[in-house]
């Protein structure tokens, strides 16, 4: 498909989306390295002088789709969490952040693949506007996380936050396995070894709040 110039803003709001889902369904594919920006051009059906009027790197623009997921996930689980009581059980808490998590598998999918275009792509510019953009998304959470935990406040909420990330990626990471760690998971001997992403971040969750109300 070749795109005619956008003259409007909800036509160019559809341009984006197409550039978007271009870039998301490369990414899950491919994996971060081999998406180029001509790639993910060639795949919306632009040619790379329009798909500049939109964005400067294929940086900027997993950034930007990340950042929509992102919000999308912020949004639901905080009204997930509005719904707990104070001193809510820990396994409840655990379960309804997985639940949460689960309902959003493309953010999911992105998750692995967020360090890479940060810590090594991202000009100063970028990182700085996403990490700020980021941090006030999840203070939303952190205030959720305080009420619900009332000995969980400030810089405990933001590494509850922290550490659950970490282990969201590593679960999701694990728990997308090729066909080979398909089969080797099915032997006797490693049965028990096979991931479970939603048991093991739940599990993961309730220890790490337990850690910090202990602290």
């Amino acid at each position: 498909m070749n795109w005619q110039r956008a003259t409007t803003h909800e036509k160019k709001n559809e341009r984006k989306e197409a550039i978007y889902k271009a870039a998301f369904d490369l990414f899950k594919k491919n994996g971060y390295d081999k998406v180029s920006f001509n790639g993910i051009a060639a795949e919306a059906g632009f040619t790379k002088s329009n798909m500049y009027r939109y964005f400067s790197s294929k940086e900027e623009i997993f950034l930007n789709v990340f950042a929509e997921l992102f919000e999308k996930w912020i949004e639901d689980c905080s009204k997930r969490l509005q719904k707990l009581e104070q001193h809510e059980v820990i396994a409840n808490f655990a379960k309804t952040w997985v639940e949460s998590l689960m309902s959003h598998p493309h953010f999911l999918d992105l998750c692995p693949l967020l360090f890479i275009s940060l810590e090594r792509n991202s000009s100063f510019e970028q990182l700085l506007e996403f990490k700020r953009e980021a941090k006030n998304s999840l203070y939303q959470l952190t205030l959720e996380i305080s009420r619900v935990y009332p000995d969980i406040q400030g810089e405990k909420a933001f590494k509850l936050l922290t550490l659950t990330h970490a282990a969201t990626t590593n679960y999701w990471a694990a728990s997308t396995q090729n066909e080979v760690l398909k089969k080797i998971y099915q032997q006797d001997e490693f049965k028990e070894l096979k991931p479970n992403f939603e048991k093991d971040l739940s599990t993961s969750i309730e220890i790490f709040i337990q850690g910090l109300k202990a602290s």
